[in-house]
């Protein structure tokens, strides 16, 4: 018997026999609304701002590119937002709009199979595949095979003397170093900027999508709920937020996290913690996709009689996201919102400043920028203990908020975000999806992350994640 299912058996559960049944009578309260995915409207409308940028620019030609880092999860969510295309590749986008786009496919271990495969107004594939001695005993270097076949293409139409836009990241580099040296007679600018400023503000049709998104993460949140009793393990309660959101359309189970322990100050995967009375818990949404967009909330769970210091934390963190909210509406500042998300911080003295250069949080360094030193403790932990490891660390080094910002916008994955922080000045636009997150970590004492995401419409706002209350849901301790 493993240490986990010894623990789980110890409690009074047989855990082969309840893994599939903690779901049993589960129901939503409220059924969710899938929008399926984006029409090809949607993207005839951003190639054609995307080519009018890169007339203004003076660019002939733009290549797009995204990498594999791994776990069929790609670089960054250029060419989903421009092709919906969500594996890597290069994208060919002539400035003239009476050429086809083409794409420059980097295959690993997949193969094209639509849907969720066929990328939208893409004329022409080409698979350059993978190469590689040990693997694939073919001699040669995929990026040199990437660089070969896209610098031919581009000769081929036109292209050999010209000027190119550049969208991509850092894993982008030796493909563009590789076409420069390619193609020494053409010039090469970056103009990622471009989507980048696209991402701004959501169409009606994204904002359904984002909407969608909450919802999944709202009925996820209601499953854990259900199956949240003492005895429970974290893994149970992961995979009923994995299962019921998931099984509805979400694309991924790995973008959230959940935090178990005395003190509500950690956050991360399950390790096989069990529930018990003085438990705060932290669902940490950080991310539920639905059709390549995500929404982001967070919630607490009190498990049986926690102190009032925990109580207090609770609360103020429940009435900086109440205050926040109560500032988003366009026309009104991004810091106007971030301010207003403190006030409940200094009015009981947890910070003197709302600040973001000089508000204290989790992982800031040194005042000077030197590091700062993570206490060395050993700090019990029953569960990894039986497993033969132990915390020897206290997490966080100091008091604050996780980051000294109240949120960020929420949109397609590895695209910048903007933060709800002092020092954005930008005014709030209808159609901007944010989260807006209250945080408080104080180490062995007391934490709280909590948060919904929002819409800005034209007279104010709306709460995308609005099916769970964002006070802290109570679990009786049995």
């Amino acid at each position: 018997m493993t240490a986990i299912n010894a623990s789980l058996a110890s409690s009074g559960f047989a855990p082969d026999n309840r893994f599939e049944r903690l779901l049993d009578g589960f129901q939503p309260s409220f059924e969710f609304e899938p929008v399926g995915p984006l029409p090809e409207s949607e993207f005839v409308d951003r190639l054609r701002r995307i080519r009018r940028e890169a007339v203004v620019a003076g660019h002939d030609v733009i290549l797009i590119h995204a990498d594999s880092i791994g776990s069929y999860k790609v670089s960054n969510s250029y060419l989903r937002y421009v092709c919906d295309w969500a594996r890597e590749g290069v994208l060919v986008v002539p400035t003239d709009d009476d050429k086809p786009l083409t794409m420059f496919s980097i295959f690993s271990s997949s193969v094209l199979l639509p849907p969720a495969g066929e990328p939208v107004l893409v004329e022409d594939i080409w698979q350059v595949g993978t190469w590689g001695r040990e693997t694939y005993n073919r001699p040669g270097n995929t990026v040199d095979k990437v660089v070969e076949a896209v610098g031919s293409f581009l000769e081929r139409e036109g292209f050999s003397v010209a000027q190119v836009g550049l969208i991509g990241d850092a894993t982008s580099a030796p493909y563009w170093n590789g076409l420069k040296t390619r193609l020494p007679k053409s010039a090469f600018a970056d103009c990622s900027s471009v989507i980048d400023r696209m991402q701004k503000v959501r169409s009606p049709r994204e904002q359904a999508v984002v909407r969608a998104a909450a919802q999944l993460a709202d009925i996820g949140i209601q499953a854990a709920y259900h199956v949240i009793r003492p005895g429970v393990t974290d893994y149970e309660i992961y995979a009923a937020f994995t299962y019921a959101q998931m099984a509805r359309g979400g694309e991924t189970g790995d973008g959230y996290q959940i935090g178990i322990n005395r003190f509500g100050t950690h956050c991360g995967k399950p390790y096989g913690h069990v529930v018990r009375n003085g438990d705060l818990i932290n669902l940490y949404i950080s991310a539920v996709i639905y059709q390549g967009y995500t929404a982001q909330i967070a919630r607490m769970i009190a498990v049986g009689d926690i102190t009032d210091k925990q109580e207090e934390v609770l609360q103020m963190c429940v009435e900086g996201v109440e205050k926040a909210a109560a500032k988003v509406r366009p026309g009104n500042l991004v810091s106007e919102v971030a301010d207003a998300s403190f006030e409940p911080y200094l009015e009981r003295g947890y910070l003197t400043s709302a600040d973001s250069r000089t508000m204290p949080y989790n992982w800031v360094s040194e005042d000077d920028g030197k590091p700062r030193l993570i206490p060395r403790k050993h700090v019990p932990d029953e569960d990894w203990e039986r497993q033969g490891r132990r915390l020897m660390h206290v997490y966080p080094a100091t008091l604050g908020p996780h980051n000294p910002n109240v949120g960020h916008s929420v949109s397609m994955q590895k695209f910048r975000n903007y933060n709800i922080q002092s020092n954005n000045h930008d005014k709030l636009e209808e159609g901007m999806t944010f989260v807006l997150h209250a945080q408080w970590l104080e180490p062995e004492v007391a934490g709280c992350n909590v948060g919904d995401c929002y819409l800005v419409t034209a007279d104010g706002a709306e709460n995308l994640s609005c099916h769970t209350p964002l006070a802290p849901h109570r679990v009786k301790a049995e």
